[in-house]
């Protein structure tokens, strides 16, 4: 069947000309227009009449647009640029995710912020697309009134001698940059890139793990089962870490679970472990734009499976404690992915 209004889109993995890697899901926020360019030679020089006459309302914040593209010629001259770029589909890979069994996708198809249809058009209805485009309210006002990101913050998580020492741990070696992680093939390998520019240190000292440990499973595991509904028993990582001016510290949009290594993660914290420094704030982009600081020791807690940033710090350092939350069933999960890539290579 068709996508109906209301329904998410299929989140794909496709190429552009300046990413390889792309991963639509992390466009969220945004209107975004697929165009999924016709293969009949007069058809798609209409579709790219229209956008190239409508280029002024693709920004990448209120909207961006996608041209999904399945001819060569096209794919040959398509170069990214700011609000428009080109999904490179010489397969049909993605557009097949579009359309129902056998048939095409429509032309055009407009989404909201999180990523949901909103309307889809033919060919013929080019205007109809930009004029309801126009007609949208700001994304953060989509919903036709304040969404809020569904986030738990937890005072008095760890106390102030807590948080300074930890804080004096990381300065001890001033961590490692750090990178992300991605898929390659059936395994998780980590990569640098642009999307974050964070110093990590590991906690090693058994006393301190087990200290962390306990102030998690009294102070804070009761209310993520009040809040979320869901008994966390296992904690993933002990880490301090620095997202400094001085680098430019931050994290882009991102989720914590799509990829093999990290499909047990279920919920994340943040906690910080200072105050004396300015951005480096959590945002939800697929429920507004609103900026989320716990205060000096209280944990912010979400699903890793929310859009999320830590925008970049402009000012100081900030240091935060930021585990990962999941259960037995994740375990198994874990356990699954790690048995398979123990495996010797056939």
């Amino acid at each position: 069947m068709s996508l109906q209004p209301g329904e998410p889109a299929p989140w794909f993995r496709g190429v552009t000309p300046s990413n390889p890697e792309f991963t639509f899901d992390s466009v969220a926020g945004r209107y975004v227009l697929l165009a999924f360019l016709p293969k009949a030679d007069a058809a798609r020089l209409a579709a790219l009449q229209a956008l190239a006459t409508h280029r002024a309302m693709f920004d990448d914040a209120r909207a961006s647009a996608f041209a999904v593209v399945r001819d060569p010629q096209t794919a040959a001259g398509a170069q990214d640029m700011v609000g428009i770029r080109w999904v490179l589909d010489l397969d049909g890979a993605v557009s097949a995710q579009f359309a129902p069994a056998g048939g095409e996708p429509p032309t055009w198809m407009l989404l909201d912020p999180t990523l949901r249809l909103l309307h889809s058009f033919e060919l013929a209805d080019a205007d109809a697309v930009f004029a309801a485009l126009a007609a949208l309210p700001p994304p953060a006002e989509h919903a036709g009134v304040a969404t809020h990101a569904p986030v738990l913050i937890a005072p008095r998580i760890f106390e102030p001698e807590l948080c300074r020492r930890l804080v004096a741990l990381h300065a001890e070696t001033q961590g490692a940059p750090t990178g992300v992680m991605r898929d390659r093939g059936d395994r998780t390998a980590y990569v640098m890139d642009e999307l974050k520019r964070r110093r990590d240190v590991v906690i090693e000292d058994p006393a301190l793990v087990a200290e962390i440990r306990e102030r998690l499973e009294n102070r804070l595991f009761p209310q993520i089962e009040r809040g979320f509904g869901f008994q966390a028993t296992r904690i993933e990582r002990y880490l301090v870490s620095c997202y400094s001016a001085e680098d430019g510290g931050v994290f882009h949009a991102h989720r914590d679970n799509t990829t093999y290594q990290t499909a047990h993660r279920k919920f994340a914290g943040s906690i910080n472990l200072n105050d004396d420094f300015d951005g480096g704030d959590l945002r939800f982009p697929e429920f507004s734009r609103a900026v989320y600081r716990p205060p000096l020791g209280a944990a912010c807690v979400f699903a890793c499976g929310l859009l999320h940033e830590a925008t970049r710090v402009t000012a100081g350092r900030r240091f935060a404690f930021l585990p990962f939350f999941y259960d037995e069933a994740g375990a198994q999960v874990l356990a699954a992915y790690q048995a398979r890539v123990a495996e010797p290579d056939a």
